[in-house]
């Protein structure tokens, strides 16, 4: 599992040449350490702040989530892969021993291949697609607390914020590349709401 990982192992791992784990894996594990350090500095606001201990709550489950999406990010991707690569195999002319096989199988048809490898590539967007709502949920959480928590961490929740909004947007990329075969998708615009969400968040700091 990749969120088991060091800091180190899992940088190392990313820089691997392979495809997987990628940049959705990465922007997971951003949000997590900016989700981290929401939950710190609202760790260090219980004197002036009441709500302080629920904040680093929900920072807390957001890291968790956010955690996750580490490794189901590179499941999903490598699922794609694999399914393009299969795909690719399919599609070649096959060359059969007829002494083997009197009865060949029918290959699927390119529509048929088309449709079970937009599915899977499709499945690929989930990941980004929730790391972008999560992000947008940490935004939003920054905005609340920037003016709550102590002064002295302020940035650090600022910090955190533009980092979510950074990660949503690498999400909306990712989720609109998988989305590629479905032109129009819902899911591209709830990213690019995402987004917007994340900014504005930003800009209230």
């Amino acid at each position: 599992m990749l969120s088991g990982l060091s800091l180190t192992a899992l940088l190392e791992e990313l820089a691997a040449p392979r495809e997987v784990p990628g940049a959705g894996s990465a922007l997971a594990a951003a949000l997590a350490t900016a989700a981290a350090v929401v939950q710190m500095a609202a760790r260090l606001s219980p004197d002036s702040w009441t709500d302080a201990a629920g904040v680093a709550a929900q920072a807390e489950a957001l890291r968790e989530r956010a955690t996750r999406l580490v490794d189901e990010d590179a499941d999903a991707y490598r699922r794609a892969l694999e399914a393009r690569a299969t795909a690719d195999e399919t599609a070649k002319p096959e060359q059969r021993d007829s002494r083997l096989e009197a009865s060949p199988a029918k290959p699927p048809t390119p529509d048929q291949r088309d449709w079970a490898l937009g599915r899977v590539t499709a499945a690929a967007a989930e990941p980004p697609l929730a790391l972008a709502r999560l992000a947008a949920d940490l935004a939003e959480l920054c905005a609340a607390a920037g003016q709550r928590v102590e002064p002295r961490v302020h940035a650090d929740v600022a910090a955190a914020a533009a980092l979510a909004a950074a990660v949503a947007r690498g999400a909306r990329e990712l989720v609109a590349t998988n989305l590629t075969a479905l032109p129009g998708d819902v899911r591209v615009k709830e990213a690019d709401r995402l987004v917007a969400t994340t900014e504005a968040a930003v800009r209230s700091l």
